[in-house]
């Protein structure tokens, strides 16, 4: 196990995969930390997918190496895999079967012993919710239905990671909101590390606290997702929006004498003030000292879609 790894779940170093004179991925460096639900972005044909597959050692990397907890993805893929859940974009069951034979199945393909697999097998179903069907044919489930069933194949095993390619593909907006939401809990409640492929911005920044944008098969940044929109607003600054009764140039000067402030500017009943920290309880405290009235204030918002563009437009 490679001591440079033993504190990450993730590390690729220079990771590349040819095909022909195509370069899929290109020299990809990337750390995924425990506890992390880091999703994974690009348009189709980025490279993500290539990716999964040499995370898994399931296809073999041109250059570079890719390791899971330590574990080096090529040369001990079983290992990588025992501690690895995947759930593919297009799941697939045996559908004449029902949902608990599918998973006890799995359990038995894993190795677990049989005192074992009926326990397993109830406890999954009934933590993505579908113990009241587990005797019906995967053959008449939704779509929706198949994917919560595909989360319960891999907690089978009890994966400490799980790697899920465009997880709610086909699903209706509300079993949408469902699936994430089930995926953050499990997450949190059994400790996993989650990587999910997507290019549903909104979906991964309801869920995901970093991201990694892979374009052309290069990784052109990675961070977590708060830095990044700092940055991708205003060169890693923050930008506070604050709403008054009555704006002055005193309360103005007031702000700008605070350590930390770079700017304020004016637009209508509201002042936007850049800052290198949080500086509400500061920014308000000034406020009452001048005699204003604040009605709101609040960190600007960012959204995902500002850091892609950002950062796509640069690559």
């Amino acid at each position: 196990m490679s001591k440079l790894t033993e504190q990450l779940v993730v590390e690729t170093v220079d990771l590349t995969k040819n095909y022909d004179k195509t370069t899929v991925v290109d020299k990809l460096n990337l750390r995924i930390e425990e506890g992390d639900i880091f999703g994974f972005l690009g348009p189709n044909g980025a490279g993500k997918t290539t990716t999964i597959l040499m995370l898994l050692g399931l296809t073999e990397p041109t250059s570079g190496t890719a390791h899971i907890y330590g574990y080096n993805s090529t040369r001990e893929p079983l290992k990588v895999k025992r501690i690895t859940g995947y759930v593919p974009e297009k799941v697939g069951f045996y559908e004449d079967l029902t949902a608990s034979y599918n998973l006890a199945y799995t359990a038995r393909l894993n190795g677990l012993p049989e005192d074992l697999v009926t326990k397993r097998v109830n406890e999954s179903l009934g933590t993505v919710g579908l113990s009241h069907v587990a005797e019906q044919q995967v053959g008449e489930f939704s779509r929706g239905m198949k994917q919560r069933l595909a989360i319960a194949d891999i907690l089978i095993k009890m994966p400490k990671v799980a790697i899920l390619d465009e997880p709610t593909s086909g699903i209706d907006p509300e079993g949408i909101v469902q699936m994430l939401d089930l995926i953050a809990d499990i997450a949190k409640e059994i400790k996993m590390t989650v990587i999910m492929c997507s290019h549903q911005l909104y979906q991964v920044q309801r869920i995901c606290n970093r991201v990694g944008i892979l374009v052309n098969g290069k990784l052109v940044v990675e961070g977590l997702l708060d830095q990044l929109g700092r940055e991708a607003l205003g060169g890693g600054r923050l930008r506070i929006e604050v709403k008054l009764t009555e704006i002055t140039s005193k309360l103005i000067d007031c702000i700008k004498r605070i350590s930390g402030i770079v700017s304020v500017e004016r637009s209508g009943d509201l002042l936007l003030i850049t800052c290198l920290e949080d500086l509400r309880p500061k920014i308000a405290k000034a406020i009452i000292d001048a005699n204003g009235l604040l009605v709101e204030m609040k960190i600007q918002r960012y959204a995902l879609e500002d850091i892609y563009r950002k950062y796509f437009r640069e690559a």
